[in-house]
């Protein structure tokens, strides 16, 4: 019987230089493992009250621009050294785990949903499908016509990207799942509109934030006219992403910050389909800095925060406030290349903090818990506007072919809005070999045109970033029928293949498993039962071994933070998401569930594939996949179907049943009061980090010591 340990003892003398990047892995299984970077070549760190370097001192250059030059590296060389003691903080280890709150306190969960309160509120239509709507499968081979800008089909959009899917009731506890997936379904992204006139919204161009328990738009701001036509093709209109990181903190502490990211990800995925279902393009519009996304959402109206010397604990509301992280642009596809005036844009931007903004924000909490480093490293990666990029539309490009007969002939409205993150896996479901390769033919960044040698990302939905691609998946194989069990490996960028491969251990194999189609670069490393040690990694948890699959994804951090900047970071998360979201999708569209696990221990998942030395590391873990579950539907008001099952009712959301508070196990809460230092150890004791499907109950919460 093959060991179950067939790569490596889990007990390390030192920690390896590759990292994976926690976020919601897979059970089909798939993981986020942490990103790799080098222990060995890590400055020492000092935890000061400031995030930003001092000025060097004047007798270090007599040269003005050698003088800037060296501050902008010393600059650089801080920050970077920050996000890589963050990164290394928030690892959970076989013997403890990350530092996270004190039991859970029910009593402040955060409220999921932000509101304008007093700013005009303008209803979406709850749309019903289209008469011939797109197939999901099909809009990875091509673009429908484009559709005009309308209520309607704004509403669409929504619909099927970021609102509500359905309602969960069990006993007293009622809560709502949505069309795009959270860790821990706390939901920290807050999605703004910022669109020219639309008749039924707004008789001019406006900012609007998008309330999705409501399905409507608050309108926050009218902004000139001439914006629009000035800097942007015609038909077009931006969505802006933001995160409430005392959100996910609320629950998962200082690892929270690797899981807003990852969830803005799953936001620019599910934004990208739901476009292209209306010959919509999408793309990241990442030339712009952190003060313009602030002022172009209208979140330069939350007060100044200033980040506490500890973790500490009270009322702190300022914590509430959204982070702005991406503005994507939507436009119609087909259109010819265009250019942006980034300086000219960025100028007219910034005068948004002009404009009267209405309608004040609600609260979240009575009562906070403030992980400063969460927010130190917020501000270590803020990225500035970088001048000199030019915004290029690249050709679309079609995935690649395995067999479009595993797909259910669903339509991407009844893919995108049934999805849900599977609970448990039964530990007997089996997928085809040939399914199995068509779901990664669509992990695949480049399509058909890059074959088996991968890099810039042109197919949907990946073409919605502008960077190419950086972030390589790690199968556990369990039960595929004509795949041998074992260890493999994805490369989603030739660029990095000999590193990748100089990396790992010596002993594995890189040779391309049987049936695997030409243009998929997949590679069969070890065979062996890897499904007690998968368990294992993944906090002795049952899902990551009872899926079909287990998945982690790899990227590497310290160069690419060296190469692209230490902005970077988050947005190896975003791709991790994006990847994420089309795992979820496709475990949907061939008829079985797929689960994120965000709780693996992150140097003993990279000691497993990596020797002592190496460049990759971990950024998210595991996805399992299983059958659905039996259920009864029937049909609500507005056609979507509510799901009865064992006594457990997903309500139609346009019931809109008034949110009933959980009540969660008898965990310890903190003590409440005037602010307090917050204990930074955690007991030695394993957690299950429920998925977005879990009812609050099924939390088991590690304790603080």
């Amino acid at each position: 019987m093959p060991s179950p340990y067939p790569l490596r003892n889990l007990t390390t003398p030192s920690p390896p230089l590759l990292h994976f990047l926690p976020s919601t892995p897979f059970t089909l299984s798939f993981f986020h493992p942490p990103l790799f970077h080098s222990h060995a070549m890590m400055p020492s760190f000092s935890s000061s009250a400031s995030s930003s370097s001092s000025s060097p001192s004047p007798s270090t250059s007599s040269n003005p621009q050698q003088h800037h030059e060296q501050y902008s590296q010393n600059n650089l060389n801080q920050h970077l050294d920050h996000v890589l003691k963050y990164h290394n903080q928030t690892k959970h280890n076989l013997n403890h785990y990350a530092r996270g709150p004190h039991g859970l306190d029910w009593a402040n969960q955060p409220n999921p949903f932000r509101r304008y309160l007093s700013a005009p509120l303008i209803s979406l239509l709850h749309p019903q499908p289209p008469y011939q709507p797109p197939l999901y499968h099909s809009l990875f081979l091509s673009f429908p016509s484009p559709h005009p800008i309308s209520q309607s089909t704004v509403s669409q959009f929504l619909f099927d990207s970021l609102a509500l899917s359905a309602w969960k009731t069990t006993g007293f506890s009622t809560w709502s799942l949505r069309v795009n997936p959270s860790s821990g379904n706390l939901h920290p992204t807050e999605a703004y509109i910022v669109a020219p006139p639309i008749p039924s919204i707004s008789d001019s161009a406006f900012v609007a934030h998008y309330a999705p328990k409501e399905h409507s738009l608050e309108l926050r701001a009218q902004i000139p006219s001439g914006f629009f036509p000035k800097f942007f093709p015609t038909n077009s209109f931006l969505v802006g992403l933001s995160s409430v990181f005392w959100r996910e903190a609320w629950k998962y502490g200082e690892r929270a910050f690797r899981y807003c990211n990852h969830d803005v990800g799953h936001a620019i995925g599910a934004v990208a389909m739901a476009a292209a279902s209306l010959g919509w393009d999408v793309k990241v519009l990442d030339t712009l800095g952190c003060e313009e996304l602030k002022r172009l959402m209208g979140l330069h109206v939350f007060p100044d925060f200033e980040i506490p010397s500890r973790a500490v604990r009270g009322k702190i509301p300022e914590i509430e406030f959204e982070h702005p992280d991406c503005v994507m642009l939507v436009y119609p596809s087909g259109v010819d290349g265009f250019d942006v005036n980034w300086k000219e844009l960025s100028e007219a931007i910034l005068g948004f903090d002009k404009l009267e903004w209405k309608g004040k924000h609600n609260y979240l909490s009575k009562e906070h818990v403030c992980w400063d480093v969460i927010y130190r490293t917020a501000e270590a990666v803020k990225k500035p506007l970088t001048l000199g990029d030019k915004f290029s539309v690249e050709p679309f490009q079609r995935s690649g072919v395995c067999g479009e007969g595993f797909y259910k002939g669903l339509t991407m409205r009844e893919v995108v809005r049934k999805r849900r993150s599977a609970v448990d896996m039964d530990g007997v479901t089996k997928i085809e070999r040939d399914a199995f390769y068509q779901i990664l033919l669509h992990c695949l960044p480049s399509g058909c045109l890059g074959g088996g040698r991968q890099r810039r990302q042109l197919v949907l939905p990946f073409r919605a970033l502008p960077w190419d691609a950086e972030v390589h998946a790690a199968l556990f194989v369990h039960r595929v029928v004509g795949l041998p069990q074992g260890l493999y490996f994805l490369v989603r960028n030739k660029n990095h293949f000999d590193e990748l491969k100089k990396a790992m251990l010596p002993d594995f194999l890189w040779t391309k498993p049987e049936g695997c189609p030409d243009e998929l670069p997949l590679y069969e490393l070890l065979r062996s039962d890897c499904r007690q040690l998968v368990k294992q990694l993944s906090c002795h948890q049952d899902i990551a071994s009872d899926g079909c699959f287990s998945l982690g994804m790899l990227a590497r951090m310290e160069p690419t933070l060296r190469e692209k900047n230490v902005w970077m970071y988050p947005r190896l998360f975003w791709e991790t998401g994006v990847l994420g979201q089309v795992l979820y999708l496709e475990a949907h569209a061939i008829g079985i569930s797929a689960t994120g696990i965000g709780c693996f221990f992150d140097d003993p998942v990279l000691f497993t594939i990596y020797g002592d030395d190496g460049n990759f590391g971990p950024l998210s873990y595991s996805k399992a996949w299983r059958v659905y579950e039996r259920r009864r539907y029937r049909r609500g008001r507005e056609g979507d179907r509510t799901v009865e099952d064992s006594g457990r009712t997903v309500e139609s959301e346009d019931e809109r049943p008034e949110q009933v508070e959980v009540t969660g196990r008898a965990n310890e809460r903190p003590e409440r009061g005037p602010r307090t230092s917050v204990l930074s150890e955690w007991k030695q004791q394993g957690r299950n980090e429920r998925n977005e499907d879990k009812r609050p109950e099924q939390v088991e919460a590690p304790t603080s010591v």
